[in-house]
């Protein structure tokens, strides 16, 4: 009969950026810090449009209706929207959801970063840029150029060795 010994041994700490806890009763709390977002993104966009991280608010700004450009969504409620909110936002370093806004605050504009950990590149991260959508209205104003670029500067930021784009 062979005696197994196993032995245990501590996982070195991994550093993890953490963003601010939102409260989940304010609505205009944002998803992740502004202070990510690139400075040369917000001064090329048009006169009077701003990009910003996703709030829970804006589900009544737009923010479903730009998705439907893109794809089906389904008929979300309020609730529902709040709830996935919620689940994005206790998942605070792995989503970052960016709206472009016209000069009435409505969404025109919306783009996802979702960060992947790995295990290569010295337990690395990879960022996946995802649902660029763009209001039929705003086409060609170069929105979701804009989008894409304002992601990338997040992915690298939060510490991503690579950016795909899905």
């Amino acid at each position: 009969m062979t005696n197994l010994t196993t032995t245990t041994t501590t996982p070195a700490p991994i550093a993890v950026s953490v963003k601010p806890t939102m409260n989940s009763q304010t609505d205009d709390a944002p998803l992740f810090s502004s202070s990510l977002i690139s400075p040369e993104v917000v001064a090329a966009l048009p006169e009077g449009y701003t990009i910003r991280p996703v709030r829970r608010s804006d589900y009544k700004r737009g923010f479903l209706d730009v998705l439907r450009v893109l794809t089906t969504v389904g008929d979300i409620t309020e609730e529902q929207w709040s709830q996935r909110f919620d689940w994005i936002s206790a998942r605070n370093d792995e989503y970052y959801l960016l709206v472009i806004c016209d000069n009435t605050d409505r969404v025109v504009g919306t783009g996802s970063l979702l960060v992947e950990r790995k295990f290569i590149h010295s337990l690395g991260m990879v960022g996946h840029i995802e649902d660029i959508a763009v209001d039929q209205s705003q086409q060609g104003k170069k929105l979701g150029l804009r989008l894409i670029q304002a992601l990338d500067y997040v992915a690298a930021n939060v510490g991503c060795y690579k950016v795909c784009f899905a």
